[in-house]
């Protein structure tokens, strides 16, 4: 007994040629014997031997050529991978199908071998593991089991001796060593990029997308969510005729997406680490010059006493604190920016400082802090003296350096 999906097949292909066959002008007795020549024509015992030899007419793949061009001729190639946890979009990863071209006339026979029969198997899965259910299908008086197998197995041919590619077929040349390349030719991978395809439909325009962009247009309350991929484009393979292009291509009206693919837009870094000293590079005096015109008018007062040394105390904190801000500016940075060359010529101290893999380090070694302290000191001192410039008053600096450290010490919480 025929398989049920076996008998459809062939009573939809009989179906299909009588209608072409028979229109209104056609006779009873004519419809009689074209009925007759369609039974004899799409029964298994006919129909089956003449597909078994337009089978060689066409070539299943995985990566057809002719997505580059149509008129490319090369292998038939059949990728196999493992799938494996590797986070990448290819062949082994996702469940794919194969793709199948050539002369569009035997398209029949692919769909015939994809049919699914009462087992949940394919006729070609079938085919392919000699099951005894296919053996018991394809015995026929009009040809043997042996050679209908052989002769629709040729669609899963590839050319084992040697790889045939084409010049009109994308090529790249792979470095492998030394001056040294392959030249590989790039093909597309059908079934991936249709899968694709099809799941971004799936997202764009399923029952529920449906539903929850209503919600959202009416401004009602929606439990689910709604996703949208933006700047998608359209790109077609084969003009008006996809079919000679692949099946999945003509399966899929010669359209695919292209998702957005750009350069990263680079935004400016406002913070650079210092490359050679923080305190000259990374600290600029024009953004102190109130702070230190208003500490010159506290040293320069003519009254000393507790609340003007307070107010000289505080300003010289703030200051320290704006240095703060800026030492934890860059600590936000890349985490390990200062391995890179462009850092080689930065004191060390300064670099377990300011960058953050060093974390651990300030933690555990205190023996870079006095070099820190002793640093800021001097550019306390050094900053008051260039800002006011002539008319700075004569800092002893062996008097206020211990001043400086101990007002830093008392921010050590920001600045440490």
């Amino acid at each position: 007994m025929i398989d049920p999906a076996i008998q459809n097949f062939l009573n939809e292909r009989k179906e299909s040629w009588l209608k072409k066959k028979i229109d209104s002008k056609t006779t009873i007795e004519q419809e009689h014997e074209l009925t007759q020549e369609a039974n004899e024509l799409f029964a298994l015992a006919t129909w089956l031997p003449d597909a078994a030899k337009r089978a060689k007419q066409l070539s299943l793949v995985s990566h057809p050529a002719k997505f580059s061009h149509p008129s490319a001729k090369t292998s038939s190639i059949i990728a196999t991978a493992a799938k494996n946890a590797d986070g990448f979009i290819r062949s082994g990863n996702t469940t794919e199908q194969m793709d199948v071209f050539g002369n569009a006339a035997a398209m029949d026979v692919y769909k015939f071998l994809s049919l699914t029969v009462e087992d949940g198997q394919t006729v070609l899965k079938h085919l392919e593991q000699q099951t005894p259910f296919i053996q018991k299908q394809f015995t026929l008086s009009t040809l043997s089991y042996a050679e209908l197998a052989t002769s629709l197995l040729a669609i899963k041919a590839t050319d084992a001796n040697k790889s045939v590619t084409s010049a009109i077929v994308k090529q790249v040349y792979f470095p492998i060593s030394e001056n040294r390349y392959h030249l590989l030719s790039v093909l597309t991978p059908s079934s991936l990029m249709f899968t694709l395809k099809q799941r971004i439909n799936t997202l764009r325009f399923s029952e529920e997308t449906k539903l929850a962009r209503e919600a959202k247009k009416s401004n009602q309350s929606y439990v689910g969510e709604l996703a949208e991929i933006y700047s998608l484009t359209l790109i077609g393979f084969g003009g008006t005729k996809p079919q000679n292009i692949s099946v999945l291509n003509s399966q899929n009206y010669g359209t695919a997406y292209l998702l957005e693919s750009l350069p990263p837009i680079l935004t400016k870094r406002n913070v650079n680490p210092p490359k050679i000293n923080f305190f000259s590079n990374s600290l600029r005096l024009k953004d102190f010059q109130k702070d230190f015109d208003e500490l010159h008018k506290q040293l320069s007062s003519d009254t000393n006493n507790i609340h003007v040394r307070n107010k000289r105390d505080w300003l010289i904190k703030n200051i320290i604190y704006q240095v703060a801000d800026k030492l934890w500016q860059i600590r936000y940075l890349d985490i390990g920016w200062s391995t890179s060359d462009n850092y080689q010529n930065l004191p060390k101290q300064q670099k377990i400082w300011l960058d953050q893999a060093y974390k651990e380090s300030r933690q555990q070694q205190t023996d870079w802090q006095d070099d820190i302290k002793t640093a800021l000191a001097r550019w306390l001192s050094n900053s008051y003296k260039t800002t006011q410039g002539d008319k700075a008053l004569s800092i002893d600096d062996d008097k206020y350096k211990p001043h400086f450290i101990r007002l830093i010490e008392e921010c050590e919480v920001a600045l440490l």
